[in-house]
This record gives C-alpha cells, sequence and structure tokens, in this order.
C-alpha cells in the first residue's frame, strides 16, 4: 500500500499549492513513483492549475485525467456517491505509486465547514493522514493557534488523523511565535509570506483587461507583476512614485507619460517595470509612436478598450497563484519549503524509508543538497545570455553557491530586472574591468610567456569571458567556472588546458556524463573531449572516471568497453583497451575495473552470466569507458533519446581546478545541474587539498 498525506486547508487563499509542491519534491527524492490525486476539481477538462503543476514536477507520471476524482457539481448531485467515485479513482492511482500527495478542496462553493467537513470524511475514507494548513496572514499568533486547534478537533470528529500543522503565509516577524503556540505532539511547520507566490503574472493581467500587446517583448509578459500603479499625474509626479516590477496604467493618449516611463524603465537609478497599460483604447499620435517604437524597448506595452478606473480595478483585484507558467514562484516556493520544513521530521511522521533506487531527480537533488552544505563561489562568464540569468536566479533563490557572473553590470542588472529575476546575491562584473585586466595580464605573462605571449597581447587574452573567468579560478577569486552555453567547447575549456592544467600523476583532462535512467545512474567516459586515447590516456579516463563517480557518492565498477569481450577478440582496437584495463589495475588495484567488455556483458547481468561469468564487473558496471570519441559521442547520445536518460554533463575531470563546459543548448536546469557538480568537484578538491 502506498503511504499518502491528505492536504487540507481550513479556508480558501491557504497557499496550500505550496505545501503541496513542497511535499511532492521531498517524497520524490526519497520514492521512486509519486502520485497526485485531486478528489474534487473545478473542472475536468485539463485545468486544474494546482494538478498541472504538480504533474509538472519530475518524478511524477501519470496523467491529469487519472488525479482527479469528481467536479463540484457532481458532489453537488449526489455527495455519497461522489465520495465512492472518489475512494475508487484513489485506490487506482495508490496502486501505481510508492506514495500519492492528495490535494483538498478550494473552497470554491460551498460553505467553509461544509467543504471542511467533506474534506475530513474524504480523507479518512482514503486512510490517509492529514497536513492541515492553516493561514496566519492578518492573525495574531493566538488566532493562528486557535484555528488550528479548532480545525484539528474537527478533523478528529471526523475519524481523520493529522499528521503535521503548516502554518502558512505568517507574518514574517512572528513565525517562531506562531510556533510556540502549535501543537508539540505533530510535525509543525511556520512558512512567511512572500509577495512573489501571490504576485499575478503580466498575461493574467492583459487577460483580466482584455488586452493586446501592441509593443515591447512577448517573453516578458510570463514575468511576475509585484504592483499597480496609476499613472495618471504630470510625469515629474508620476516618476517619484515607480517601484520594482510594478505595471503603469496610463491613458493612451498621454504621450508625455508614456515616453517619460519608457526613458525611466531604460536608465539606471530608476525601478525596472514590468508592464506599461495603455487604456481608452488609445495610442499616441503615429509621430510620437514611432518615437515610441524607435526607442526598441523591451517593456511590454499593452492597449485595453477599458477606462483606467475600470483596467486598474480589474488589476487590483486579479489574483496570482503558484502555477508552472512562473519559475521564480516554484524556485521561490521550493526555497522556502526548505528552509522552514524540516523534511526528515516530515518523512519519519508518513514512515517513508528512502529506496535503493536513484531515479534522475534524486540525483539532482542530492547535487543541490550536497552544494549547499558547504558552499562554493563558482563564476558564468556568460552573463548576456538569459539562461544563465535564469539559472544564477535560481541558485540563489535555492542557495547552492555564491556566483560572480561576468559582463556588463549595467545591462545585466537591467535585463535581470525586466524579467523578473532576483540578482542581488550575486557579482556583477565586467571582464575589462581594469585592476582585474591588469593583474591577469601579468599572472599569464608569467605562466605564457615563454610562449611569446607578452604583456600587451595579455591585456587583451584575458579580456575574453572564458579566460577571464578562468583566470578567477586560478587566482582563487572563484572556487570554479560554468560556461558554454553561448560559446564552443574549445573557447570554453581551452584556458583551463593552458593555465589551470593536470595535477601530478595525471596526463590528460577528460570528461564524463552522468547518464540518469529511470532507476538509477551510470558514468560514461570519455564523450566529449579526446578522439582517439591511447592505452596509457584510457586508463588515465577510466581512472579519472572512478574517482569523479566516487565523489558523486557512486560507488565505482569501471568497465573498459570495445567490441569483445574477455579473450574473444584480436585486433589493435581491442589490444588498447586491453592494455588500458591491465595499465589501471597495475596504478591503480583499489579500483574494481576488467575489460575489454562489451555494452550488453557491462550493464546486463543476464548477458553477464554468459559472457563473463567470472567478472567481478560484468552485469553491474557503473563507470563505462568508451574507447574513442566517437563510440562515446554516439552512445551517450543514443542513449539519451532513445532510453529517455537525463544527461548531466560533459563533467570535466583530471584538471587542477574545477572548469565545466554546457551544451550551446542547454536548458536552465542543466546550467543548475552543472553548477552544483562544479561546486562539489572544488569542495573535494579542498578536501584532498587539506587531508
Amino acid at each position: 500500500m502506498a503511504q499518502s498525506i491528505y492536504i487540507a486547508s481550513t479556508e480558501g487563499s491557504t497557499g496550500k499549492s505550496t505545501i503541496a509542491l513542497g511535499i511532492t519534491a521531498l517524497l520524490a527524492r526519497s520514492l521512486t513513483r509519486v502520485g497526485i490525486f485531486r478528489p474534487v476539481t473545478r473542472v475536468a477538462d485539463g485545468s486544474d492549475y494546482v494538478v498541472q503543476l504538480l504533474l509538472a514536477h519530475d518524478g511524477v507520471d501519470l496523467t491529469y485525467e487519472e488525479c482527479v476524482g469528481v467536479t463540484y457539481e457532481e458532489m453537488h448531485q449526489d455527495p455519497e456517491a461522489a465520495l465512492a467515485t472518489i475512494v475508487s479513482r484513489y485506490h487506482e492511482v495508490e496502486r501505481k505509486c510508492d506514495a500519492v500527495v492528495i490535494v483538498g478542496t478550494d473552497y470554491a462553493d460551498l460553505a467553509g465547514t461544509a467543504e471542511f467537513e467533506f474534506n475530513a470524511r474524504v480523507a479518512a475514507n482514503l486512510g490517509a493522514p492529514v497536513a492541515l494548513v492553516v493561514p496566519g496572514l492578518d492573525r495574531t499568533p493566538d488566532e493562528v493557534a486557535r484555528v488550528a486547534e479548532e480545525a484539528r478537533a474537527e478533523l478528529v470528529a471526523h475519524h481523520a488523523r493529522v499528521a503535521a500543522i503548516f502554518a502558512n503565509r505568517c507574518e514574517p516577524g512572528q513565525l517562531e511565535a506562531v510556533r510556540a503556540l502549535l501543537p508539540a505532539d505533530v510535525a509543525v511547520s511556520v512558512l512567511p509570506e512572500d509577495p512573489i507566490i501571490v504576485a499575478p503574472l503580466l498575461s493574467e493581467l492583459v487577460t483580466a483587461i482584455h488586452g493586446t500587446l501592441v509593443s515591447g517583448d512577448a517573453a516578458l509578459l510570463s514575468r511576475e507583476v509585484r504592483g499597480v500603479i496609476v499613472g495618471a499625474m504630470t510625469p515629474e509626479h508620476l516618476l517619484t512614485r515607480l517601484e520594482e516590477g510594478s505595471i503603469v496604467i496610463t491613458p493612451g493618449d498621454r504621450t508625455d507619460a508614456i515616453l517619460a516611463l519608457l526613458s525611466a524603465h531604460a536608465a539606471d537609478g530608476f525601478p525596472a517595470l514590468s508592464g506599461l497599460v495603455l487604456t481608452g483604447g488609445f495610442e499616441p499620435e503615429p509621430a510620437s509612436w514611432r518615437l515610441v517604437r524607435g526607442m526598441g524597448s523591451s517593456l511590454p506595452i499593452i492597449r485595453t478598450d477599458f477606462g483606467t478606473f475600470k483596467a486598474a480595478t480589474r488589476c487590483y483585484s486579479t489574483k496570482g497563484r503558484l502555477s508552472r507558467e512562473s519559475q521564480l514562484k516554484v524556485d521561490t516556493a521550493l526555497a522556502m519549503f526548505e528552509q522552514h520544513v524540516n523534511g526528515a521530521e516530515l518523512l519519519d511522521v508518513l514512515n517513508v524509508a528512502r529506496t535503493d533506487v536513484v531515479t534522475p531527480l534524486m540525483f539532482e537533488f542530492d547535487l543541490l543538497d550536497r552544494a549547499r552544505t558547504d558552499k562554493r563561489h563558482i563564476v558564468m562568464p556568460e552573463g548576456t545570455d538569459d539562461r544563465i540569468l535564469r539559472a544564477g536566479a535560481t541558485l540563489l533563490k535555492r542557495d547552492v553557491v555564491n556566483l560572480t557572473i561576468l559582463g556588463p553590470e549595467a545591462a545585466i542588472r537591467q535585463r535581470a530586472a525586466e524579467l523578473g529575476l532576483d540578482l542581488h546575491g550575486a557579482t556583477v562584473l565586467s571582464p575589462s574591468d581594469p585592476g582585474y585586466v591588469e593583474r591577469f595580464a601579468t599572472r599569464l605573462v608569467e605562466l605564457r610567456g615563454s610562449k611569446g605571449v607578452t604583456l600587451d597581447a595579455a591585456r587583451d587574452i584575458v579580456q575574453d569571458v572564458s579566460y577571464f573567468g578562468t583566470m578567477m579560478v586560478l587566482e582563487g577569486i572563484a572556487d570554479g567556472m560554468v560556461s558554454g552555453a553561448a560559446h564552443t567547447t574549445a573557447h570554453t575549456i581551452s584556458p583551463a588546458f593552458q593555465v589551470i592544467k593536470t595535477p601530478p600523476g595525471v596526463s590528460i583532462v577528460s570528461s564524463v556524463f552522468f547518464m540518469c535512467l529511470p532507476d538509477r545512474v551510470l558514468v560514461y567516459g570519455d564523450c566529449a573531449v579526446n578522439p582517439d586515447p591511447t592505452a596509457e590516456q584510457l586508463a588515465d579516463i577510466a581512472i579519472s572516471s572512478a574517482e569523479t563517480a566516487r565523489q558523486f557518492n557512486i560507488e565505482p565498477r569501471v568497465a573498459m568497453l570495445s567490441y569483445s569481450t574477455g579473450e574473444s577478440g584480436t585486433g589493435s582496437d581491442v589490444d588498447k583497451v586491453r592494455e588500458a584495463t591491465r595499465l589501471v589495475r597495475e596504478r591503480r588495484p583499489d579500483i574494481l575495473v576488467d575489460g575489454p567488455m562489451q555494452y550488453d556483458a557491462a550493464v546486463e547481468p543476464s548477458v553477464a552470466r554468459s559472457k563473463a561469468p567470472n567478472s567481478a564487473v560484468a552485469g553491474k558496471a557503473t563507470v563505462l569507458v568508451f574507447p574513442d570519441l566517437n563510440t562515446g559521442n554516439n552512445t551517450y547520445k543514443a542513449v539519451q533519446r532513445s532510453a529517455g536518460a537525463v544527461a548531466i554533463g560533459p563533467v570535466l575531470q583530471g584538471l587542477r581546478k574545477p572548469v565545466n563546459d554546457l551544451s550551446r543548448g542547454a536548458l536552465v536546469q542543466d546550467i543548475v545541474n552543472t553548477v552544483a557538480i562544479t561546486a562539489i568537484q572544488a569542495q573535494q578538491l579542498d578536501d584532498k587539498g587539506n587531508a
């Protein structure tokens, strides 16, 4: 039987979806199959935003239809039949999952007491312990405690068991006072109100006012709106009232205000706006409109036929919600949950034991968790790429690393503000900073002067973003570098080859990919750097790959791959692998290694029993070393595409300090993972140095 938790709130607008997302993420780190169930939904057409939010989380593999019970209409028509349907549909989900997160009703159209009673009955009939969510906003600690006590008594009266209480959306200054008044015999968490989570998206306001985008970047419609300002006054007064992330609503024929707002949005020292709404169906007259468009601003300008009062009223009344359309909201909710909820205590309450299986989500979470336990400083050179800014905001919000982002500070911070990203925790540094340029150039001449590098040439070289970032790592200003989203692999890693180099005993820089299969993680090397390594180089790659596996808690069992297994094959290619295997055993007898070996014999126990019955590696290899780049690169891509594996990498190994390359098609999550990996590598290198 699956473990389950029923998330019930005492009323609407408690932030229940934040708790549901946090619990889903927590369970997915420990269990392979996490399910979602919504007993009552407003609609059955796939548009329940809470279900969509949770289904989008990695580790949840169900359809929308499987996750919902009945609609409010069905519940009204026959409550007892609806309850029977809910129980039946829940058990269908339960049979497919290790744990199920059940999200209670939203208080859409029933009296609060009747709806809360129905949630209690559902929880009791599903046999699910309840996580009770009570709101703390605009309440004293005593009032929060009283609401929790009364709600708990009501649940118990209907035979439901309360396992945890979440006081959510509390005044930030009252968290400890609220905690002290809540019962001590259940898991208790107190979370603050966060304006970002309840902020509406600009796209939601556009819908509310029946607006049309007439200028600016459509991608910015997905950012959060932190305030609404009515701009009916003269520009000199309006400019003093601007606030970060707000929209300004102004009549469409107020050309003076429009031009002033666009200028302020682009100027240093003024807040970055989220949008501009032109009311009354007007636009500036043609000459002024050409001037507006000619400014090239990315600020979204929306026209509506509504008057200023009606548009403002609709914007003010539009409530934001936690949805998968806003990565910032998701990051904020998860970071808040991690900070304020004792996950281990909650798992104990639910009696959840971690499985031996390692899913991609579990591996990715462990990366972030290990990185944040001993935070390192990572430099990301490509600050003009939106993906880097988004990844940086996620890393900072989740408190994973300290960051330096390279590029023009004003432009980067302006773009981050336009995207609604908080990068205040990051250092933004220009690669043309005179002090650093002179320092790095002098150091480069020390290292490369014998190769003909002069001081003037070095000054030019170190202003390249990849070189500048690499010099930061070399000089100990940063612990590691991640680049490559907008540059080639050669551009990213060549400076590291030239100035960071390899430690004693390592002759070659190589790479691995972490291949996250549905139930385990394998290490593939080398799939990105060395076209045709010699036997000696292949042995180095195997040793480095085994060390990398150990760094990331993967027990290394190394298979040296070839087109034959054991002694069955001959030829220069298989002889190279055979010699490399001998060298690994000679240099590192502590590493479990075997080869030559075919891929199927390495990973499939039934094949291993036939082809290599006496091998300690065959059938259970965790590190697979390919004989050349052609084989390795094509194999990792084939497994990634055909088996649906998550490929994390390439991760460089063999350098004295960590530098890692990104694919130019990297997604934001790929960048986040690579930064965490780089931070862990830096931790491990420091541990070795201090040993």
